[in-house]
């Protein structure tokens, strides 16, 4: 018999449950310390009506997965020109103001998944203002993950591995596309292999911003025996010019999947990078951090069998 049923018994205490164990728990979030430093997500574009809703939803998703984090997005400056800015406000402006009204120096987590070239720019900025920039969000198996949703919804990928039907516009190679010149091309190695493990198709990577990569790479995959070559861009979209992607596929000839914009494991991306810059956070983000690569050697062992 409940205490809740004996009359005059005092009301039934409800306590907390134990966290689950093993590599399926849900991870427990920790409350961000008073007086901590401010997320700074880094974009690298000037506002304008794209890049501001894609850098809107993924601020909201950071702040689902962290409650109490401090959020505020900085873009590049504006063209005098173009006039889109509004009432957004840069990277310059933003720290700034913090270092105006003697807050702590936000943590500036670049919104990029490799390198980019505003990324040193970034950094002497930072630094005169005494802010940490973290790394940037790639690679990393949730970044696998967003590209093989992207290719899914374009129709050019099994969207579950556990079920081997066909499709018949299914790439049987893919074109990793990125913006940020070589440099980025050859960082996304590694996002790539995870990539073709989870696909098991062949997996090269080019950079958009540089010219005849992509054509170089889909004439590549050719000569290994591809015969339906997909590009996938591993840009989150600010970063990249919509028209680099649109001169790719054209040039190409070949189908595109859509940039990973505010998908959800880029946000979990930006809230774990910027935990990761906070000391108290170090430890149990590595273990979420194993947990993660993990589920992806997992993922890739059952698109071999």
């Amino acid at each position: 018999m409940s205490t809740a049923a004996i009359p005059g018994a005092p009301l039934p205490v409800r306590t907390p449950g134990s966290r689950a164990r093993g590599r399926h728990r849900r991870p427990e979030r920790p409350e961000i310390p008073a007086g901590s430093p401010a997320l700074l997500l880094a974009v690298p574009a000037a506002a304008g009506p794209e890049s501001r809703s894609v850098v809107e939803e993924l601020l909201s998703i950071v702040r689902s997965e962290q409650n109490g984090v401090q959020t505020v997005a900085g873009y590049l400056p504006a063209d005098a020109a173009d006039g889109e800015a509004g009432e957004e406000r840069t990277v310059a402006e933003l720290l700034a103001e913090a270092a105006e009204a003697g807050l702590p120096a936000p943590v500036v987590v670049p919104l990029v998944p490799g390198p980019h070239g505003f990324l040193t720019d970034l950094h002497d900025l930072a630094s005169a203002y005494g802010a940490t920039v973290t790394d940037v969000l790639g690679p990393h198996p949730l970044l696998a993950e967003g590209v093989h949703v992207r290719l899914s919804e374009a129709g050019l990928a099994r969207a579950d591995r556990a079920r081997l039907f066909a499709i018949a516009t299914a790439a049987d190679g893919v074109v990793l596309t990125t913006a940020g010149g070589q440099a980025a091309a050859d960082a996304a190695g590694i996002t790539g292999m995870l990539l073709a493990a989870r696909l098991a198709v062949p997996v090269v990577a080019a950079a958009l911003d540089v010219p005849g990569s992509v054509v170089d790479a889909v004439a590549h995959l050719k000569e290994m025996g591809a015969q339906n070559p997909a590009l996938a861009p591993l840009v989150i979209g600010p970063e990249a010019d919509s028209e680099l992607l649109a001169t790719a596929a054209e040039e190409t000839g070949c189908p595109s999947a859509a940039p990973l914009g505010a998908y959800q494991a880029v946000g979990q991306l930006v809230a774990s990078t910027y935990l990761a810059a906070l000391p108290a956070f170090d430890g149990g983000l590595a273990a979420e951090e194993a947990d993660a690569e993990e589920a992806a050697k997992g993922s890739g062992r059952h698109a071999a069998q």
